[in-house]
Protein backbone atom coordinates (compact mmCIF):
# COMPACT_ATOMS: atom_id res chain seq x y z
CA UNK A 1 0.00 0.00 0.00
CA UNK A 2 1.33 3.35 -0.49
CA UNK A 3 -0.60 5.00 2.33
CA UNK A 4 -1.93 3.63 5.67
CA UNK A 5 -3.93 7.04 6.12
CA UNK A 6 -4.73 9.83 4.47
CA UNK A 7 -3.56 13.85 5.11
CA UNK A 8 -6.54 15.12 6.89
CA UNK A 9 -6.93 12.31 9.46
CA UNK A 10 -4.13 12.17 11.59
CA UNK A 11 -4.91 13.58 14.98
CA UNK A 12 -3.16 13.39 18.16
CA UNK A 13 -4.64 10.26 19.39
CA UNK A 14 -2.51 8.77 16.39
CA UNK A 15 0.66 9.84 18.28
CA UNK A 16 3.52 6.74 18.26
CA UNK A 17 1.61 5.28 15.30
CA UNK A 18 4.11 4.31 12.49
CA UNK A 19 2.24 5.49 9.47
CA UNK A 20 3.14 5.91 5.40
CA UNK A 21 1.74 8.83 4.10
CA UNK A 22 1.59 9.94 0.08
CA UNK A 23 0.50 13.06 -1.33
CA UNK A 24 1.88 16.36 -2.83
CA UNK A 25 4.60 18.25 -1.75
CA UNK A 26 2.33 21.73 -0.47
CA UNK A 27 5.00 23.72 0.84
CA UNK A 28 8.80 22.99 2.15
CA UNK A 29 10.78 25.23 4.34
CA UNK A 30 14.34 24.94 5.21
CA UNK A 31 15.16 26.03 8.63
CA UNK A 32 18.58 24.92 8.90
CA UNK A 33 18.91 21.72 10.19
CA UNK A 34 15.21 20.55 9.90
CA UNK A 35 13.37 20.45 6.73
CA UNK A 36 9.49 21.06 7.31
CA UNK A 37 7.24 19.59 4.35
CA UNK A 38 3.65 20.23 4.22
CA UNK A 39 2.07 17.28 2.83
CA UNK A 40 -1.25 17.30 0.72
CA UNK A 41 -3.98 15.03 -0.66
CA UNK A 42 -8.38 15.84 -1.39
CA UNK A 43 -8.76 15.28 2.80
CA UNK A 44 -5.91 18.02 4.15
CA UNK A 45 -2.81 19.19 5.09
CA UNK A 46 -0.09 17.13 7.21
CA UNK A 47 3.33 18.60 8.57
CA UNK A 48 6.46 16.00 7.55
CA UNK A 49 9.56 16.75 9.61
CA UNK A 50 13.01 15.77 8.04
CA UNK A 51 15.65 15.34 10.77
CA UNK A 52 19.33 14.51 9.97
CA UNK A 53 19.36 13.02 12.96
CA UNK A 54 16.77 11.06 12.80
CA UNK A 55 17.19 9.52 8.80
CA UNK A 56 20.47 11.65 6.82
CA UNK A 57 19.06 9.77 3.95
CA UNK A 58 15.75 10.87 4.22
CA UNK A 59 17.12 14.55 5.13
CA UNK A 60 19.43 14.59 1.94
CA UNK A 61 16.11 13.42 -0.47
CA UNK A 62 14.08 16.33 1.05
CA UNK A 63 16.63 19.05 0.05
CA UNK A 64 16.21 18.19 -3.70
CA UNK A 65 12.09 17.79 -3.55
CA UNK A 66 10.08 21.14 -4.49
CA UNK A 67 6.28 21.96 -4.31
CA UNK A 68 4.48 19.80 -6.56
CA UNK A 69 6.43 16.74 -6.23
CA UNK A 70 4.53 13.56 -5.48
CA UNK A 71 6.28 11.96 -2.57
CA UNK A 72 6.15 8.96 -0.37
CA UNK A 73 7.16 9.05 3.83
CA UNK A 74 7.30 6.62 6.46
CA UNK A 75 7.60 7.79 9.98
CA UNK A 76 6.04 8.11 13.43
CA UNK A 77 3.56 10.35 14.53
CA UNK A 78 4.34 12.47 17.68
CA UNK A 79 2.77 16.01 19.15
CA UNK A 80 3.69 19.40 18.00
CA UNK A 81 6.31 20.66 19.84
CA UNK A 82 4.06 23.01 22.78
CA UNK A 83 2.74 26.19 21.16
CA UNK A 84 3.62 25.17 17.58
CA UNK A 85 -0.35 23.92 17.19
CA UNK A 86 -1.34 24.66 14.27
CA UNK A 87 -5.43 25.59 15.58
CA UNK A 88 -6.20 26.46 11.17
CA UNK A 89 -5.33 22.48 10.53
CA UNK A 90 -7.60 19.71 11.61
CA UNK A 91 -3.61 18.12 12.02
CA UNK A 92 -2.75 20.94 13.52
CA UNK A 93 -1.72 19.18 16.86
CA UNK A 94 0.43 16.59 15.42
CA UNK A 95 3.58 16.00 13.04
CA UNK A 96 5.28 13.30 11.49
CA UNK A 97 8.94 12.47 11.59
CA UNK A 98 10.18 11.10 8.70
CA UNK A 99 12.52 8.20 8.34
CA UNK A 100 12.26 7.04 4.59
CA UNK A 101 11.08 8.95 1.72
CA UNK A 102 10.38 7.98 -1.66
CA UNK A 103 9.61 10.39 -4.97
CA UNK A 104 7.18 9.16 -6.56
CA UNK A 105 7.26 11.87 -9.49
CA UNK A 106 8.70 14.94 -10.12
CA UNK A 107 6.81 18.66 -10.99
CA UNK A 108 7.58 21.09 -13.56
CA UNK A 109 7.25 24.62 -12.12
CA UNK A 110 3.07 24.78 -12.25
CA UNK A 111 1.64 28.09 -14.59
CA UNK A 112 0.06 29.55 -11.39
CA UNK A 113 0.36 29.38 -7.41
CA UNK A 114 -1.46 25.67 -6.51
CA UNK A 115 -0.79 26.75 -2.71
CA UNK A 116 -1.98 30.07 -2.51
CA UNK A 117 -5.93 30.85 -1.81
CA UNK A 118 -6.45 33.55 -4.33
CA UNK A 119 -4.28 33.62 -7.42
CA UNK A 120 -4.41 36.36 -9.96
CA UNK A 121 -4.10 34.82 -13.57
CA UNK A 122 -6.93 34.63 -16.38
CA UNK A 123 -9.18 32.13 -16.75
CA UNK A 124 -8.48 31.39 -20.00
CA UNK A 125 -5.03 29.87 -18.57
CA UNK A 126 -7.06 28.47 -15.47
CA UNK A 127 -9.40 25.99 -17.92
CA UNK A 128 -5.92 25.41 -19.99
CA UNK A 129 -4.61 23.86 -16.77
CA UNK A 130 -7.67 22.61 -15.70
CA UNK A 131 -6.67 19.54 -13.64
CA UNK A 132 -4.25 22.00 -12.01
CA UNK A 133 -6.72 23.95 -10.73
CA UNK A 134 -8.91 21.18 -9.78
CA UNK A 135 -5.80 20.06 -7.48
CA UNK A 136 -5.21 23.77 -6.03
CA UNK A 137 -8.93 22.57 -3.72
CA UNK A 138 -11.62 24.70 -4.48
CA UNK A 139 -13.19 23.16 -7.61
CA UNK A 140 -12.63 19.89 -5.77
CA UNK A 141 -14.77 20.62 -2.96
CA UNK A 142 -17.37 21.41 -5.15
CA UNK A 143 -17.13 18.24 -7.42
CA UNK A 144 -17.46 16.26 -4.22
CA UNK A 145 -20.50 19.04 -3.32
CA UNK A 146 -21.99 17.78 -6.67
CA UNK A 147 -21.75 14.15 -5.87
CA UNK A 148 -23.51 14.00 -2.47
CA UNK A 149 -26.47 16.24 -3.73
CA UNK A 150 -26.50 14.07 -7.04
CA UNK A 151 -26.40 10.79 -4.33
CA UNK A 152 -29.06 12.03 -2.38
CA UNK A 153 -31.35 12.78 -5.64
CA UNK A 154 -30.27 9.23 -5.94
CA UNK A 155 -31.27 8.01 -3.01
CA UNK A 156 -34.68 9.43 -2.84
CA UNK A 157 -36.08 8.39 -5.84
CA UNK A 158 -35.09 4.66 -5.40
CA UNK A 159 -36.89 5.39 -2.06
CA UNK A 160 -39.92 6.48 -4.15
CA UNK A 161 -40.01 3.59 -6.27
CA UNK A 162 -37.60 4.62 -9.44
CA UNK A 163 -35.81 2.95 -11.46
CA UNK A 164 -32.64 4.48 -13.55
CA UNK A 165 -32.43 3.60 -16.79
CA UNK A 166 -29.64 4.78 -19.18
CA UNK A 167 -30.95 5.66 -22.39
CA UNK A 168 -29.33 6.03 -25.66
CA UNK A 169 -26.60 8.99 -26.63
CA UNK A 170 -26.72 7.98 -30.39
CA UNK A 171 -30.20 9.10 -31.32
CA UNK A 172 -32.47 10.95 -34.05
CA UNK A 173 -32.30 14.28 -35.14
CA UNK A 174 -35.80 16.13 -33.97
CA UNK A 175 -36.79 19.59 -33.87
CA UNK A 176 -36.90 20.34 -29.76
CA UNK A 177 -36.07 23.96 -30.16
CA UNK A 178 -32.39 24.33 -30.16
CA UNK A 179 -29.53 23.20 -32.70
CA UNK A 180 -28.23 19.78 -32.56
CA UNK A 181 -25.11 18.38 -32.19
CA UNK A 182 -25.04 15.58 -35.38
CA UNK A 183 -22.47 12.75 -35.54
CA UNK A 184 -21.73 11.21 -39.31
CA UNK A 185 -22.40 7.53 -39.66
CA UNK A 186 -20.03 5.25 -41.76
CA UNK A 187 -22.00 2.48 -42.05
CA UNK A 188 -24.81 4.68 -43.65
CA UNK A 189 -23.06 7.58 -45.88
CA UNK A 190 -24.65 10.59 -45.66
CA UNK A 191 -26.79 10.16 -42.54
CA UNK A 192 -26.35 11.13 -39.19
CA UNK A 193 -27.26 10.59 -35.78
CA UNK A 194 -28.02 13.54 -33.38
CA UNK A 195 -26.63 13.99 -29.73
CA UNK A 196 -29.28 14.17 -27.24
CA UNK A 197 -30.95 17.68 -26.11
CA UNK A 198 -32.79 15.56 -23.67
CA UNK A 199 -34.30 12.02 -23.41
CA UNK A 200 -37.91 13.24 -24.12
CA UNK A 201 -38.96 10.42 -26.57
CA UNK A 202 -36.95 7.72 -24.71
CA UNK A 203 -38.21 8.33 -21.66
CA UNK A 204 -42.10 8.59 -23.06
CA UNK A 205 -41.56 5.28 -25.05
CA UNK A 206 -40.28 4.13 -21.37
CA UNK A 207 -43.86 4.77 -20.03
CA UNK A 208 -45.71 3.19 -23.08
CA UNK A 209 -42.93 0.51 -22.49
CA UNK A 210 -44.69 0.09 -18.79
CA UNK A 211 -41.38 1.26 -16.21
CA UNK A 212 -43.80 3.34 -14.45
CA UNK A 213 -41.28 5.20 -12.88
CA UNK A 214 -37.86 6.29 -14.48
CA UNK A 215 -34.95 8.44 -13.69
CA UNK A 216 -31.58 9.04 -15.38
CA UNK A 217 -28.58 11.54 -14.17
CA UNK A 218 -28.74 12.44 -18.07
CA UNK A 219 -25.79 13.80 -20.11
CA UNK A 220 -27.54 16.08 -22.47
CA UNK A 221 -26.25 18.64 -25.77
CA UNK A 222 -27.03 21.69 -27.15
CA UNK A 223 -25.82 23.84 -29.95
CA UNK A 224 -26.76 26.67 -28.58
CA UNK A 225 -24.88 30.35 -27.96
CA UNK A 226 -23.62 29.94 -24.45
CA UNK A 227 -23.59 32.09 -21.35
CA UNK A 228 -21.93 32.16 -17.62
CA UNK A 229 -24.71 29.59 -16.47
CA UNK A 230 -25.21 27.38 -19.79
CA UNK A 231 -22.54 25.14 -21.57
CA UNK A 232 -22.88 23.16 -24.68
CA UNK A 233 -23.16 19.63 -22.82
CA UNK A 234 -24.92 19.55 -19.67
CA UNK A 235 -26.76 16.87 -16.79
CA UNK A 236 -30.00 16.90 -15.75
CA UNK A 237 -31.64 14.82 -13.62
CA UNK A 238 -34.49 13.20 -15.58
CA UNK A 239 -37.51 12.60 -14.44
CA UNK A 240 -40.44 10.75 -15.92
CA UNK A 241 -43.76 8.88 -14.45
CA UNK A 242 -47.18 7.17 -15.58
CA UNK A 243 -50.64 7.95 -13.64
CA UNK A 244 -49.65 11.05 -12.72
CA UNK A 245 -50.76 14.65 -13.49
CA UNK A 246 -49.05 18.10 -12.81
CA UNK A 247 -49.80 18.46 -9.31
CA UNK A 248 -47.90 14.76 -8.14
CA UNK A 249 -45.09 15.81 -10.38
CA UNK A 250 -44.88 19.24 -8.41
CA UNK A 251 -45.16 17.56 -5.11
CA UNK A 252 -42.30 15.17 -5.63
CA UNK A 253 -39.89 17.82 -7.22
CA UNK A 254 -40.77 19.65 -4.11
CA UNK A 255 -39.90 16.96 -2.07
CA UNK A 256 -36.51 15.82 -3.95
CA UNK A 257 -35.40 19.97 -3.61
CA UNK A 258 -36.06 19.98 0.17
CA UNK A 259 -34.11 17.01 0.96
CA UNK A 260 -31.00 18.19 -1.61
CA UNK A 261 -31.20 21.81 0.91
CA UNK A 262 -31.45 20.13 3.73
CA UNK A 263 -28.64 17.64 3.51
CA UNK A 264 -25.74 19.84 1.65
CA UNK A 265 -26.90 23.56 3.38
CA UNK A 266 -28.69 21.86 6.50
CA UNK A 267 -31.45 24.50 5.39
CA UNK A 268 -35.35 22.81 6.06
CA UNK A 269 -38.35 24.51 3.80
CA UNK A 270 -41.82 23.32 5.21
CA UNK A 271 -44.02 25.81 3.06
CA UNK A 272 -45.29 24.74 -0.47
CA UNK A 273 -43.10 26.53 -3.00
CA UNK A 274 -45.00 29.62 -4.40
CA UNK A 275 -46.83 29.25 -7.81
CA UNK A 276 -47.31 32.29 -10.35
CA UNK A 277 -49.09 31.99 -13.78
CA UNK A 278 -46.68 32.77 -16.76
CA UNK A 279 -48.98 35.93 -17.61
CA UNK A 280 -48.49 37.11 -14.41
CA UNK A 281 -44.04 36.36 -13.98
CA UNK A 282 -43.99 38.29 -17.56
CA UNK A 283 -46.17 41.30 -16.59
CA UNK A 284 -45.28 42.15 -13.15
CA UNK A 285 -41.42 40.64 -13.59
CA UNK A 286 -40.51 40.78 -17.10
CA UNK A 287 -39.76 37.08 -17.88
CA UNK A 288 -40.74 33.65 -17.05
CA UNK A 289 -37.88 33.50 -14.00
CA UNK A 290 -38.10 36.21 -12.38
CA UNK A 291 -36.42 36.48 -9.15
CA UNK A 292 -38.62 37.08 -6.26
CA UNK A 293 -36.15 37.55 -3.09
CA UNK A 294 -36.84 41.49 -3.94
CA UNK A 295 -39.85 43.54 -5.09
CA UNK A 296 -38.80 46.13 -7.81
CA UNK A 297 -41.89 45.08 -9.75
CA UNK A 298 -43.08 46.13 -13.69
CA UNK A 299 -46.29 47.88 -13.35
CA UNK A 300 -48.31 48.45 -16.53
CA UNK A 301 -49.41 52.38 -16.15
CA UNK A 302 -50.73 52.99 -20.11
CA UNK A 303 -54.44 53.99 -18.19
CA UNK A 304 -52.71 56.01 -15.75
CA UNK A 305 -51.07 58.11 -18.52
CA UNK A 306 -53.71 58.83 -21.42
CA UNK A 307 -54.10 62.78 -21.92
CA UNK A 308 -50.21 63.26 -20.95
CA UNK A 309 -48.47 66.44 -22.13
CA UNK A 310 -45.34 64.02 -22.55
CA UNK A 311 -44.95 62.97 -26.68
CA UNK A 312 -43.15 59.65 -25.64
CA UNK A 313 -46.11 58.46 -24.04
CA UNK A 314 -48.70 60.22 -26.10
CA UNK A 315 -46.91 58.15 -29.58
CA UNK A 316 -46.85 55.04 -27.48
CA UNK A 317 -50.40 54.97 -26.56
CA UNK A 318 -51.69 55.82 -30.43
CA UNK A 319 -49.33 52.80 -31.32
CA UNK A 320 -50.80 50.70 -29.08
CA UNK A 321 -47.24 50.04 -27.09
CA UNK A 322 -46.98 49.20 -23.43
CA UNK A 323 -45.65 51.99 -21.18
CA UNK A 324 -44.16 50.08 -17.52
CA UNK A 325 -42.90 51.65 -14.41
CA UNK A 326 -40.40 50.76 -11.38
CA UNK A 327 -40.70 52.13 -8.14
CA UNK A 328 -37.58 52.07 -6.58
CA UNK A 329 -37.78 52.69 -2.76
CA UNK A 330 -35.41 55.28 -1.35
CA UNK A 331 -34.78 56.59 -4.92
CA UNK A 332 -32.48 59.76 -3.82
CA UNK A 333 -29.77 56.35 -3.64
CA UNK A 334 -29.66 56.50 -7.09
CA UNK A 335 -27.78 59.69 -8.09
CA UNK A 336 -27.91 61.86 -11.43
CA UNK A 337 -24.76 60.01 -12.96
CA UNK A 338 -26.94 56.48 -12.44
CA UNK A 339 -29.66 57.55 -14.00
CA UNK A 340 -27.81 58.37 -17.01
CA UNK A 341 -25.72 55.01 -17.29
CA UNK A 342 -29.53 53.37 -16.79
CA UNK A 343 -30.47 55.33 -19.81
CA UNK A 344 -27.81 53.74 -21.98
CA UNK A 345 -28.33 50.59 -19.85
CA UNK A 346 -32.09 49.90 -21.38
CA UNK A 347 -30.88 51.40 -24.74
CA UNK A 348 -29.07 48.33 -25.06
CA UNK A 349 -32.46 46.32 -25.47
CA UNK A 350 -33.92 48.76 -28.01
CA UNK A 351 -35.78 51.00 -25.99
CA UNK A 352 -35.38 54.92 -26.66
CA UNK A 353 -34.72 56.10 -23.40
CA UNK A 354 -35.30 56.05 -19.72
CA UNK A 355 -37.97 58.77 -18.81
CA UNK A 356 -37.68 59.70 -14.82
CA UNK A 357 -39.63 61.14 -11.76
CA UNK A 358 -38.95 61.52 -8.39
CA UNK A 359 -42.05 61.72 -5.43
CA UNK A 360 -41.19 64.95 -3.32
CA UNK A 361 -43.98 66.32 -1.03
CA UNK A 362 -46.89 64.40 -2.24
CA UNK A 363 -46.02 64.82 -5.65
CA UNK A 364 -43.68 63.66 -8.76
CA UNK A 365 -41.37 66.43 -9.69
CA UNK A 366 -38.42 66.84 -11.98
CA UNK A 367 -37.63 64.77 -15.12
CA UNK A 368 -41.08 64.20 -16.77
CA UNK A 369 -43.28 65.14 -13.78
CA UNK A 370 -43.65 68.76 -15.89
CA UNK A 371 -45.57 66.60 -19.03
CA UNK A 372 -47.94 64.95 -16.47
CA UNK A 373 -51.44 66.39 -15.64
CA UNK A 374 -52.82 66.57 -12.26
CA UNK A 375 -54.91 63.01 -13.11
CA UNK A 376 -51.81 61.48 -14.15
CA UNK A 377 -50.05 62.14 -10.56
CA UNK A 378 -53.64 60.99 -8.92
CA UNK A 379 -53.29 57.59 -11.18
CA UNK A 380 -49.46 57.43 -10.88
CA UNK A 381 -49.61 58.03 -7.11
CA UNK A 382 -52.49 55.12 -6.67
CA UNK A 383 -51.16 52.95 -8.93
CA UNK A 384 -47.38 52.76 -7.79
CA UNK A 385 -48.31 53.11 -4.25
CA UNK A 386 -46.01 56.29 -4.22
CA UNK A 387 -43.78 56.77 -0.98
CA UNK A 388 -41.89 60.60 0.06
CA UNK A 389 -38.26 59.82 -1.64
CA UNK A 390 -39.47 57.06 -4.14
CA UNK A 391 -38.04 56.66 -7.87
CA UNK A 392 -40.58 56.39 -10.96
CA UNK A 393 -38.50 54.75 -14.13
CA UNK A 394 -40.63 54.49 -17.45
CA UNK A 395 -39.78 51.64 -20.42
CA UNK A 396 -41.86 52.30 -23.36
CA UNK A 397 -42.07 50.67 -26.34
CA UNK A 398 -42.79 47.34 -27.71
CA UNK A 399 -44.09 44.70 -24.72
CA UNK A 400 -41.47 42.21 -25.65
CA UNK A 401 -38.51 44.75 -25.70
CA UNK A 402 -40.04 46.74 -22.74
CA UNK A 403 -39.62 42.85 -20.27
CA UNK A 404 -36.58 42.26 -21.37
CA UNK A 405 -35.07 45.62 -20.58
CA UNK A 406 -36.72 46.05 -17.23
CA UNK A 407 -35.86 42.43 -16.46
CA UNK A 408 -32.42 43.45 -16.29
CA UNK A 409 -32.70 46.76 -14.89
CA UNK A 410 -34.29 45.41 -12.29
CA UNK A 411 -31.88 42.59 -11.49
CA UNK A 412 -29.33 45.53 -11.54
CA UNK A 413 -30.65 47.96 -9.27
CA UNK A 414 -31.12 45.05 -6.84
CA UNK A 415 -27.46 44.51 -6.53
CA UNK A 416 -26.64 47.91 -6.23
CA UNK A 417 -29.38 48.86 -3.24
CA UNK A 418 -28.26 45.57 -1.90
CA UNK A 419 -31.72 44.09 -1.64
CA UNK A 420 -30.58 40.79 -1.85
CA UNK A 421 -29.72 38.24 0.40
CA UNK A 422 -27.05 35.81 -0.80
CA UNK A 423 -28.17 33.65 1.92
CA UNK A 424 -32.04 33.23 0.97
CA UNK A 425 -33.22 30.96 -1.56
CA UNK A 426 -36.58 31.63 -2.82
CA UNK A 427 -38.65 29.10 -4.85
CA UNK A 428 -40.87 29.52 -7.42
CA UNK A 429 -43.00 27.11 -9.86
CA UNK A 430 -44.06 29.34 -13.13
CA UNK A 431 -47.23 27.19 -14.43
CA UNK A 432 -49.93 27.66 -17.23
CA UNK A 433 -47.00 28.20 -20.16
CA UNK A 434 -48.60 29.40 -23.57
CA UNK A 435 -48.50 25.59 -25.28
CA UNK A 436 -47.60 27.89 -28.38
CA UNK A 437 -45.49 30.95 -29.46
CA UNK A 438 -45.61 33.08 -32.80
CA UNK A 439 -41.99 32.60 -34.77
CA UNK A 440 -40.56 35.70 -36.47
CA UNK A 441 -42.25 34.97 -40.22
CA UNK A 442 -45.77 34.34 -38.82
CA UNK A 443 -46.13 30.48 -38.03
CA UNK A 444 -46.19 28.96 -34.54
CA UNK A 445 -43.50 26.82 -32.99
CA UNK A 446 -43.92 25.12 -29.17
CA UNK A 447 -43.13 27.34 -26.23
CA UNK A 448 -41.35 24.18 -24.47
CA UNK A 449 -41.52 20.82 -26.97
CA UNK A 450 -44.39 19.17 -29.25
CA UNK A 451 -45.11 16.63 -26.27
CA UNK A 452 -46.48 18.85 -23.90
CA UNK A 453 -50.20 18.76 -23.72
CA UNK A 454 -52.75 21.68 -23.85
CA UNK A 455 -54.62 22.49 -20.91
CA UNK A 456 -58.38 20.76 -20.96
CA UNK A 457 -60.05 23.67 -21.02
CA UNK A 458 -57.96 25.53 -23.87
CA UNK A 459 -58.43 22.25 -26.45
CA UNK A 460 -61.52 24.58 -28.22
CA UNK A 461 -59.05 26.84 -28.97
CA UNK A 462 -56.58 24.71 -30.87
CA UNK A 463 -57.28 25.83 -34.02
CA UNK A 464 -59.68 29.10 -33.82
CA UNK A 465 -57.26 30.67 -31.35
CA UNK A 466 -53.75 28.30 -31.25
CA UNK A 467 -51.98 31.33 -29.46
CA UNK A 468 -54.03 32.00 -26.74
CA UNK A 469 -53.56 28.07 -25.52
CA UNK A 470 -52.15 27.46 -22.36
CA UNK A 471 -50.10 24.28 -21.61
CA UNK A 472 -49.99 21.87 -18.75
CA UNK A 473 -45.96 22.68 -18.46
CA UNK A 474 -44.33 24.29 -15.17
CA UNK A 475 -40.90 25.70 -14.33
CA UNK A 476 -38.65 25.59 -11.20
CA UNK A 477 -37.21 28.52 -10.74
CA UNK A 478 -34.59 29.98 -7.67
CA UNK A 479 -33.35 33.04 -7.09
CA UNK A 480 -34.03 34.16 -11.02
CA UNK A 481 -32.85 30.75 -12.67
CA UNK A 482 -34.79 28.09 -14.25
CA UNK A 483 -33.55 25.23 -12.80
CA UNK A 484 -36.01 22.71 -13.83
CA UNK A 485 -38.84 22.40 -16.19
CA UNK A 486 -41.42 19.57 -17.30
CA UNK A 487 -44.79 19.35 -18.67
CA UNK A 488 -47.54 16.77 -19.03
CA UNK A 489 -46.87 14.69 -21.61
CA UNK A 490 -49.73 14.00 -24.86
CA UNK A 491 -50.82 10.66 -24.74
CA UNK A 492 -53.02 10.55 -27.57
CA UNK A 493 -51.72 9.84 -30.96
CA UNK A 494 -54.61 11.23 -32.84
CA UNK A 495 -53.68 15.05 -30.51
CA UNK A 496 -50.40 14.35 -31.08
CA UNK A 497 -50.65 14.28 -34.70
CA UNK A 498 -52.91 17.03 -34.51
CA UNK A 499 -50.25 19.10 -32.52
CA UNK A 500 -47.80 18.21 -35.42
CA UNK A 501 -49.77 19.39 -38.54
CA UNK A 502 -50.30 23.23 -36.40
CA UNK A 503 -46.76 23.08 -36.54
CA UNK A 504 -47.29 23.09 -40.20
CA UNK A 505 -45.79 19.16 -40.57
CA UNK A 506 -47.24 17.96 -43.54
CA UNK A 507 -47.86 13.86 -43.27
CA UNK A 508 -44.48 12.60 -45.32
CA UNK A 509 -42.75 14.85 -42.56
CA UNK A 510 -44.65 13.87 -39.82
CA UNK A 511 -44.15 10.06 -40.60
CA UNK A 512 -39.96 10.91 -41.44
CA UNK A 513 -39.55 12.59 -37.92
CA UNK A 514 -41.88 11.13 -35.71
CA UNK A 515 -43.53 8.31 -37.49
CA UNK A 516 -41.90 5.48 -34.63
CA UNK A 517 -43.14 7.46 -31.78
CA UNK A 518 -46.56 8.24 -33.24
CA UNK A 519 -47.13 4.52 -34.00
CA UNK A 520 -45.84 3.19 -30.27
CA UNK A 521 -48.62 6.03 -28.55
CA UNK A 522 -51.10 4.00 -30.81
CA UNK A 523 -49.95 0.77 -28.48
CA UNK A 524 -52.42 2.30 -25.40
CA UNK A 525 -50.41 4.52 -23.76
CA UNK A 526 -50.69 6.15 -19.99
CA UNK A 527 -51.38 9.81 -18.92
CA UNK A 528 -47.52 10.66 -18.07
CA UNK A 529 -45.58 13.39 -17.17
CA UNK A 530 -42.13 14.63 -15.88
CA UNK A 531 -39.63 17.38 -15.24
CA UNK A 532 -35.97 17.82 -15.93
CA UNK A 533 -33.78 19.35 -13.20
CA UNK A 534 -30.57 20.86 -13.91
CA UNK A 535 -28.07 19.45 -11.80
CA UNK A 536 -25.38 21.93 -12.75
CA UNK A 537 -27.54 25.03 -12.53
CA UNK A 538 -28.58 23.37 -8.78
CA UNK A 539 -25.16 23.06 -7.82
CA UNK A 540 -24.29 26.22 -8.67
CA UNK A 541 -26.91 27.74 -6.55
CA UNK A 542 -25.96 25.59 -3.79
CA UNK A 543 -22.42 27.07 -4.04
CA UNK A 544 -23.65 30.50 -4.29
CA UNK A 545 -21.59 31.08 -7.37
CA UNK A 546 -22.81 33.19 -10.82
CA UNK A 547 -20.16 30.71 -13.08
CA UNK A 548 -21.65 27.75 -13.92
CA UNK A 549 -18.23 26.63 -14.91
CA UNK A 550 -17.12 26.30 -11.12
CA UNK A 551 -19.46 23.10 -10.99
CA UNK A 552 -17.98 21.27 -14.01
CA UNK A 553 -14.72 19.14 -14.03
CA UNK A 554 -13.90 20.15 -17.64
CA UNK A 555 -16.49 22.81 -18.60
CA UNK A 556 -15.95 24.64 -22.27
CA UNK A 557 -15.67 28.30 -22.57
CA UNK A 558 -17.76 30.65 -23.67
CA UNK A 559 -17.03 29.94 -27.56
CA UNK A 560 -17.70 26.16 -26.77
CA UNK A 561 -14.13 25.49 -26.60
CA UNK A 562 -11.95 23.34 -24.49
CA UNK A 563 -8.45 25.05 -24.42
CA UNK A 564 -6.86 22.19 -22.30
CA UNK A 565 -7.10 19.67 -24.90
CA UNK A 566 -7.54 22.09 -28.25
CA UNK A 567 -11.27 21.26 -29.08
CA UNK A 568 -13.11 21.34 -31.30
CA UNK A 569 -10.18 20.55 -33.74
CA UNK A 570 -9.86 19.67 -37.23
CA UNK A 571 -9.24 15.45 -38.38
CA UNK A 572 -7.45 13.27 -41.08
CA UNK A 573 -8.74 13.95 -44.47
CA UNK A 574 -9.00 10.06 -44.23
CA UNK A 575 -11.29 10.14 -41.56
CA UNK A 576 -13.75 12.18 -43.54
CA UNK A 577 -13.06 10.19 -46.73
CA UNK A 578 -14.27 7.50 -44.30
CA UNK A 579 -17.58 9.60 -43.43
CA UNK A 580 -17.87 10.50 -46.52
CA UNK A 581 -17.55 14.40 -45.77
CA UNK A 582 -16.22 17.16 -48.10
CA UNK A 583 -15.20 20.32 -46.03
CA UNK A 584 -15.08 23.15 -48.18
CA UNK A 585 -11.40 24.32 -46.74
CA UNK A 586 -7.69 23.97 -48.12
CA UNK A 587 -6.71 22.39 -44.84
CA UNK A 588 -8.15 18.99 -45.98
CA UNK A 589 -7.31 19.22 -49.86
CA UNK A 590 -5.21 16.06 -50.30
Amino acid sequence: MNRTHKLGELRISDQKKQVKLSGWVHKRRDHGGLIFVDLRDKTGLTQIVFDPEISKKAHEIAEEIRNEWVIQIQGNVRPRALGMENLQLKTGAIEVEAHQITILSKAKNPPFSINEEEIKVNEEVRLEYRYLDIRRGKILENMHLRHKAVKTMRDLLDEEGFCEIETPILGKSTPEGARDYLVPSRVHPGTFYALPQSPQQYKQLLMIAGLDRYFQVARCFRDEDLRADRQPEFTQLDIEMSFVDQEGVMQLVEKLIKQVFHKILNINFSEHFIRMSYQDAMEQYGCDRPDIRFDLRLHRVNDALKDSLFNVFSDALERGDVIKAICVPQGDRISRKDVDDYNLFVQKFGLGGLPIARFQQGLLQTGIAKFLTSQNQELLKSKLQLSEGDLVLFGVGNVDRVNQAFDHLRRDLAKKLNLVDPNHFKFLWVVDFPLFVQDTDGSITSAHHPFTAPLDEDLHLLHSNPLHVRAKAYDIVLNGYEIGGGSIRIHDSHLQKNIFSLLQLDEEAIDKKFGFFIDALSYGTPPHGGLALGIDRVVMLLLQTENIRDVIAFPKTQKASDLMNGCPSSVSFNQLEELHICVEDKFYKK
